[in-house]
């Protein structure tokens, strides 16, 4: 199940773009696989010009990225952050991000940084004066207000899906069933009238086989016919079950359709 498929994608985009506006914070969203599913949101040189450039700096971020959930410091100094993005308790993707400073930074700690990842101090520094400062507490309540709002997103939208879907099932259904009603109620008439038949006939039968002599070969006739009835009764009864079991199939289906939501 991925989330593109039924999510109404422009109102998750603007969730995103509007919340980015509203607080400064660097976000997007993936899916499963890491693929992206929104632009990205105010993302800044410090990480991805710089620290996620250099090869020690990528492998630490990939690391961040891997292991790391919920509102975290990440290796360079930054405050990050990662919200699953789920239905029905399977995880679909996240919506990461951050960025951000929770106070305002120890230049000569991020000097450090740009050491040990090979990068040019004065440019890493220049970059980090560029990184919003916002509190911890903030960044954390930002960041699961987004989670919550896009999860609610996503909710919604399967729910809108699956109401149409079942709409669309039961619509269906329903006149599967008026048809498959139709042909019993035909059937019935014609099984009716088949049995009307039977009756006369045997009576007829009754009647030719208190006779004697010659009469008996027309009692066979009728006997014969009877017969030819029965069997034809038969076919037709099968022919029923058949459209009733059809029903029951249609009813179950609607019925685990429910179920499902």
């Amino acid at each position: 199940m991925k989330i593109q498929d039924f999510t109404d994608m422009k109102k998750f985009q603007e969730i995103m773009e509007n919340w980015a506006a509203a607080t400064g914070l660097a976000t997007v969203a993936v899916d499963a696989d890491g693929t992206y599913l929104s632009d990205c949101f105010n993302f800044t040189d410090f990480c991805m010009k710089y620290t996620r450039q250099s090869p020690e700096g990528k492998l630490r971020c990939e690391k961040c990225d891997r292991e790391c959930s919920g509102v975290y410091r990440c290796h360079a100094g930054l405050i990050d952050f990662s919200i699953d993005l789920t239905l029905n308790g399977e995880k679909l993707g996240a919506v990461i991000g951050g960025q951000v400073l929770p106070e305002h930074p120890d230049e000569e700690k991020f000097r450090e940084v740009a050491r040990e990842l090979s990068i040019d101090e004065d440019a890493y520094i220049d970059a980090l004066q560029k990184v919003n400062v916002r509190s911890e507490a903030g960044i954390r309540a930002a960041a699961y207000l987004l989670g919550d709002a896009l999860n609610n997103c996503i909710l919604a939208s399967y729910n809108e899906k699956y109401r149409n879907h079942l709409l669309e099932n039961l619509g269906t259904g329903i006149s599967t069933c008026e048809t498959l009603v139709k042909k019993i109620e035909k059937n019935v008439e014609e099984l009716n009238s088949i049995q009307q038949k039977q009756k006369i006939l045997a009576l007829n039968a009754s009647i030719e086989a208190a006779r004697a002599g010659e009469a008996g070969r027309g009692f066979t006739i009728v006997a014969n016919e009877v017969e030819n009835l029965s069997r034809s009764s038969s076919t037709l009864n099968g022919s029923i079950s058949e459209n009733v079991q059809k029903i029951a199939d249609v009813v179950q289906d609607l019925m685990n359709t429910q179920h499902m939501q």
